[in-house]
């Protein structure tokens, strides 16, 4: 680049990370001469990172440290204190724990030169580590691979599903546009700050571009010791926070006029962040789901009909369920609800007049709109069980709705399984037909294990699949959905196809209760198994 084209300053912000800070650094100075300075905000570490940062500043000076003497509680204000310290016109931020891949800073930089952008938007990858699979966040909304860039030259109110990208990685930012709408993040002990942060820009209606491009490596670690805000979802002041911050989102965008865009991040709380957090409800404790349930309850009594009325039909049920009762109820059916895809499993009950109800007493909520919905975003619950042995076989049953589906006349399904660690899906070739009882289907189709060890050899020597069955009706239309895991609890059992090959099968449930296979192929999957239980235990041994 010549001495007269436009730069960025990366802020990246540290607190104790002595272990990962330099990887961050590096990745930053790497990103050649589109990046004038690296600024590194300490917020008063105590452990190794004041000198593993001065090593590196004594051989790059475009690296400068800004060390704060007391620690702020969160990550607002050093992301505050880097940007008013920046001296290029663009601005970058980077976690000391995540990196961006190379190239990131010069095809940003790019597109907001060619664009005259004020903000540039690039898709950011969550990457499970270690050796975890790689899923971009939130790509739906970015132009796909080889595409043009997509420019919004008023802000995203023609896109307001871009309101679900709240990370404020992965981005680049004209710093006068920042200085000139006072774009700042909150301040101290704050949590999703980057929730609030991303709400002011977009109510601010930046000329903002979307590219296709992975500029941010976004690092998840579930086995460290002291695991990010988002993986906290344990702590009930995780879920305060999130509600806090979703409340100020919209109180944001209101302010500044942005009526349909905070209309927009109601509906966005429904379908995400509300459904995220009730697939987990039912391994909370009892006096987590009360607190839980009773901060839910005073957020969305507050909330706007029109935000309301755009969501989900299944995110709709679960809020008025849980407006209904002031105590937790019918949670194992609301995490069947929350599953993505919704599924509503039985018992299906009725009102006196015969329309369909969730459950009894408080939770006999109306299920409005289900007699309406088209076949394909029906809650179709298929329960599935898994008999392992030298082959590996799937039992499915089907259960009826309303009569919607006998309507339909379901004839076979098939299956295909989904990988949970990087591996393309395996769509098993064989359907079989699927018999009527009453008001059920049953189907019963095996599945190859070794098909699914070569499949996965590519990403791991260990993959792990979430069961879908595809199930075709009698006017040629075929629906998906994920099985369920009713029984719950985890089998394992050897699979082998002499002379020599085996592999480790384990049947498990996730999250939330979908039915999913763990197969690790041969001695390096075994292996992997074993280095994982002990790596989960020496976790384990640290938190104690």
């Amino acid at each position: 680049m010549s001495g007269g084209e436009p730069r960025v300053s990366v802020v990246v912000i540290v607190f104790n990370d002595a272990a990962r800070v330099a990887e961050a650094v590096h990745s930053a100075l790497d990103q050649g001469d589109a990046v004038g300075e690296v600024l590194v905000v300490d917020d008063a570490s105590t452990d190794a990172t004041p000198a593993v940062l001065s090593r590196i500043a004594a051989d790059h000076p475009r690296l400068r440290v800004i060390t704060r003497t007391g620690n702020s509680g969160g990550c607002g204000t050093p992301r505050n204190e880097g940007i008013a310290a920046a001296g290029e016109p663009y601005v970058m931020l980077l976690d000391s724990d995540d990196v961006l891949p190379p190239g990131a800073a010069r095809t940003l930089l790019k597109a907001a030169v060619a664009h005259r952008a004020d903000v540039v938007a690039g898709v950011a990858v969550r990457r499970e580590l270690p050796g975890g699979p790689d899923a971009p966040w939130q790509r739906e909304l970015y132009p796909p691979d080889g595409a043009d860039p997509v420019l919004y030259p008023d802000g995203i109110g023609s896109r307001p599903l871009f309101l679900r990208d709240t990370l404020s990685a992965g981005k680049l930012y004209n710093r006068s546009f920042l200085e000139r709408h006072g774009v700042r993040f909150a301040e101290g002990d704050v949590h999703y700050e980057d929730f609030v942060f991303t709400a002011m820009v977009y109510g601010a209606r930046p000329r903002l571009v979307a590219i296709p491009d992975r500029v941010y490596h976004w690092h998840v670690r579930r086995a460290a010791g002291r695991q990010s805000i988002s993986l906290r979802r344990d702590e009930i002041r995780n879920w305060r926070d999130r509600v806090d911050a979703h409340a100020e989102t919209v109180r944001v965008l209101e302010k500044a006029g942005e009526k349909a865009l905070a209309t927009a991040a109601g509906t966005k709380f429904l379908d995400y962040d509300l459904r995220m957090y009730v697939r987990e409800l039912g391994t909370r404790p009892a006096a987590y789901q009360a607190e839980w349930w009773r901060i839910a309850r005073d957020h969305l009594g507050g909330f706007d009909r029109a935000a309301v009325a755009a969501a989900h039909p299944a995110a709709r049920w679960i809020a008025a369920v849980l407006l209904a009762s002031e105590e937790p109820v019918e949670v194992a059916r609301l995490v069947e609800l929350a599953a993505g895809p919704a599924r509503l499993v039985p018992p299906y009950l009725t009102d006196r007049s015969g329309k369909p109800v969730f459950g009894r007493g408080l939770a006999a909520i109306p299920l409005k709109g289900l007699p309406k919905l088209p076949l394909g975003r029906l809650p179709i619950a298929v329960d599935g069980a898994v008999r392992i042995g030298r082959r590996c076989e799937i039992r499915l049953r089907l259960h009826e709705l309303y009569g919607r589906l006998a309507a339909a006349r379901p004839e076979s399904v098939s299956l295909e399984l989904r990988s949970r660690s990087g591996a393309a899906p395996v769509a098993l070739r064989h359907p079989a037909p699927l018999v009527n009882s009453g008001d059920t289907w049953t189907a019963a189709l095996r599945v190859d294990v070794f098909e699914l060890v070569r499949a996965g050899r590519a990403a791991a020597p260990m993959t792990a699949w979430t069961v879908w069955a595809n199930i075709r009706f009698a006017n040629g239309r075929t629906v998906s959905t994920a099985v369920r895991a009713p029984g719950g609890g985890a089998r394992r059992s050897f699979a082998y196809r002499p002379p020599t090959a085996f592999a480790l099968v384990q049947a498990y449930t996730t999250g939330s209760g979908g039915l999913a296979l763990r197969i690790a192929g041969g001695l390096a999957g075994v292996r992997e198994v074993a280095a994982g239980r002990v790596s989960r235990l020496r976790a384990k041994l640290r938190q104690r």
